[in-house]
């Protein structure tokens, strides 16, 4: 078990220079336990609750990806960007940076959301006329924020929302009502602070 975990790691790391995709190194792994008997056959098919996981985050990555190599993401982020051409920064970035929050019902990872539209609405937040050290930074804490949304929303999720103890409607409304208590938060107390040390 050792043996293969410095194994995945190293595999991992070198993934770029060895030309091994990750995928790849994960099922080795997988095969080096069973062929050593470390797992047995039995053993990964009663893990219910990581199949589930893997069904679920393997689909919404891919859609995710998918909306973005269909162009539906910068699309949506160009549309964005129209709309508030001839707005006032303060109307427009608050607008912007909810636009950016919610629109992380359609991601499945906080990596697919932040590479597909960071660096749009931080363009256009700029494009408006918001400072651009507040506008970097209101983004990149919401990158996080929204994580807690819906049970796909980031990596741990799936694994949560697997051992099934949290129904999806539950987890939606909560995950809706901790959004409105974190953006109140970051953006009222917060946009206080942050006047007082002068970033906007």
């Amino acid at each position: 078990m050792l043996f293969t975990f410095f194994l995945l790691l190293v595999l991992w790391i070198l993934s770029g220079p060895l030309g091994i995709h990750t995928t790849t190194t994960a099922l080795l792994g997988l095969v080096v336990l069973l062929v050593t008997g470390v797992l047995t056959w039995e053993d990964v098919l009663n893990e219910k609750g990581a199949w589930d996981t893997l069904v679920w985050f393997s689909a919404l990555v891919m859609m995710a990806s998918q909306l973005t190599e269909l162009g539906m993401i910068p699309w949506f982020s160009e549309t964005v960007g129209h709309w508030f051409g001839g707005v006032g920064w303060t109307t427009g970035f608050l607008a912007l940076s909810l636009i950016y929050f919610y629109s992380h019902y359609f991601f499945a990872s906080n990596t697919a959301h932040v590479s597909a539209m960071y660096a749009p609405f931080l363009a256009v937040a700029i494009a408006v006329g918001t400072p651009p050290m507040l506008a970097a930074l209101v983004l990149a804490f919401f990158s996080n924020l929204f994580s807690s949304m819906t049970h796909y929303g980031t990596g741990p999720a799936p694994v949560f929302f697997g051992t099934n103890y949290v129904a999806m409607g539950t987890w939606w409304r909560i995950g809706f009502l901790l959004s409105l208590v974190n953006i109140t938060i970051w953006l009222g107390i917060g946009g206080a602070w942050w006047k007082l040390l002068g970033l906007w």
